[in-house]
């Protein structure tokens, strides 16, 4: 239901589109070859169109790399928002949203989350204010959970502190965590959650 969601509310593009697979091939080949060496070519030889078409539905490539990323972050906000609307207990709002971010990171919901911290700086300005704009939005529905946390007594640190730290500790995860590995995925939020709610 999400997607469809998410798709007539403009904010997603159909995936079985012709825009939605040049999309998904996009992704594919930056994440493979990295944005600077992956070509107009590239992405129309993965598709099997010519590489004009592509310019049918965007400006240029980094058009192509922007619209990803606001994708990605659309819908990992939307999965949180839906994953702890009926959630009544902090705690378990909490390893809601490690579980959200933490499958974003591992590229189960699309490779598109990945890229962003990869591929950022091949954005232009007007891309990257646009972005961050979003991406407030996003960290802010992070730190009011943490807020929420605090006022229970659930963590002592200033919300601000304790997303900086849950961020760089999930964004490390890609380095030495593997999803086929002997800990799933469900292991590695109780344990990140059981750090994070330390009385610090």
């Amino acid at each position: 239901m999400l997607i469809p969601q998410l798709v007539s509310e403009g904010l997603l593009t159909e995936p079985n589109s012709a825009k939605g697979r040049l999309l998904a091939a996009s992704a594919a080949l930056f994440k493979q070859k990295g944005f600077s060496r992956t070509t107009v070519r590239d992405i129309a030889a993965e598709v099997g169109i010519l590489s004009g078409s592509i310019f049918h539905h965007f400006a240029n490539k980094e058009s192509i790399l922007r619209t990803i990323m606001l994708e990605a972050i659309y819908l990992v906000l939307a999965r949180m928002k839906l994953t702890i609307a009926d959630l009544d207990s902090c705690e378990d709002k909490m390893r809601a949203l490690l579980r959200c971010e933490l499958e974003a990171i591992h590229g189960l919901n699309g490779i598109g989350f990945t890229l962003l911290s990869a591929e950022w700086r091949f954005l232009s300005d007007e891309s990257q204010s646009e972005i961050l704009k979003l991406r407030g939005e996003y960290e802010a529905f992070h730190r009011n959970i943490y807020t929420e946390a605090k006022s229970l007594g659930h963590i002592n640190v200033e919300p601000f502190f304790i997303r900086h730290f849950v961020r760089g500790a999930l964004i490390e995860t890609a380095n030495w965590y593997h999803l086929h590995g002997d800990l799933p995925l469900e292991g590695l939020v109780e344990q990140i959650y059981l750090t994070t709610a330390v009385k610090w």
